[in-house]
């Protein structure tokens, strides 16, 4: 009789561990169905390809939910090639951030580091700038979609359907070979990205932030679906907000862009496009 418990034992474990798996997998299944699903959404192959992207508007800046900074923005994005194993740790994009009506100032980033241009020249950001962008950026669904999808060890895990500020969606837990966790909320009619979260650790308060991404106002462009409006909010603080008034993608935009003056060299026009 014994022996006979210690059978049925086991094989109600083992059950178990099957039903588990097969609902792992059947998890797996439907969060990758939905991401697919996504990416068509945003534009297929013409999102997957674009080259370059200008993003023009009003950026916000908040602390303790009040205004900080106001400024008219122009984000320059264009995307670069990388070996397909470092898409988890390099970031593939060039990015110029130019602010003011003249664009008389600007951030750059790109392969080798990141800088504050003004009239006065360039100087370097400092290092946990640099790595909050790099950061931030890995971590944004709309890049991981279209730079990281076929990366090594990537998990897609539906986590079922629920509704979010009356909007119907299904959520999707996606993990990286590093074992870092990105939540996105798609919504179910249109399938596009309206929110995303996740957790990381904060360095220099030794606590755990959550950063929060909202994307709304899309708007089709060139066969491609871009939210016109984006806010950041950490540990339920909105921090961040960008209003695109227009965006257009690739407009073959030049190696000169993202490069900072060099020497005592002076920055005193507006970026040009080829």
């Amino acid at each position: 009789m014994r022996g006979l418990l210690i059978l049925l034992g086991t094989v109600t474990v083992l059950m178990g561990l099957a039903a588990q798996s097969n609902a792992q997998t059947q998890a797996e299944t439907r969060g990758k169905q939905l991401i697919d699903q996504a990416v068509h959404a945003l534009g297929g192959e013409k999102f997957l390809t674009m080259q370059d992207r200008i993003e023009a508007g009003r950026a916000y800046s908040f602390y303790r939910e009040q205004i900080s900074g106001l400024s008219i923005a122009k984000i320059y994005t264009r995307y670069i090639a990388i070996a397909p194993n470092k898409t988890g740790e390099e970031v593939a994009q060039r990015e110029r951030e130019a602010f003011g009506k003249n664009e008389d100032s600007a951030v750059l980033f790109n392969e080798q580091g990141g800088w504050e241009v003004s009239w006065r020249g360039s100087k370097e950001l400092p290092k946990d700038r640099l790595e909050r962008y790099r950061d931030t950026t890995l971590r944004n669904v709309l890049y991981i979609f279209r730079e990281r999808l076929k990366e090594p060890g990537m998990i897609f895990e539906s986590r079922g359907a629920d509704v979010f500020e009356n909007q119907p969606v299904d959520i999707v837990d996606i993990t990286d070979s590093e074992n870092r966790v990105i939540t996105v909320y798609l919504h179910q009619s249109t399938k596009l990205p309206i929110r995303q979260i996740y957790a990381h650790q904060n360095r220099e308060m030794k606590q755990r932030d959550e950063e929060v991404t909202l994307f709304s106002r899309y708007r089709e462009i060139d066969g491609i679906q871009w939210p016109m409006q984006m806010r950041r909010e950490r540990n339920g603080e909105k921090v961040y907000e960008i209003y695109s008034e227009s965006v257009s993608f690739n407009q073959n935009l030049t190696d000169d862009l993202f490069t900072p003056p060099t020497g005592n060299e002076k920055t005193t026009q507006k970026p040009k496009k080829k």
